[in-house]
């Protein structure tokens, strides 16, 4: 695995009432959650980044408002009529 670090300015974290790591945390799932609504990763992909299951992940992608299917109306119907 990949380490990325990005500086935060310090008042961040009391910002945030969070350390540094809550907040690194929070990146990776919000990364996560953006990738996969843009279609870049998978659930499972958007998953591992978060570091969370992909049950857990998929709600949270809910509670996001961003939809667990990636495919639009129109591809499922497609999809549906090529049997």
């Amino acid at each position: 695995m990949t380490t990325v670090q990005i500086a935060l300015p310090d008042d961040v974290f009391s910002t945030m009432h969070k350390s540094p790591g809550e907040v690194a945390d929070e990146m990776r799932v919000a990364a996560a959650t953006i990738w996969y609504a843009k279609g870049l990763i998978s659930q499972g992909q958007g998953a591992e980044i978060a570091g969370m299951s992909r049950a857990d992940f998929m709600q949270t992608l809910s509670d996001a408002g961003v939809s667990p299917f990636q495919e639009t109306l129109d591809e499922v119907q497609e999809s549906l009529r090529r049997g």
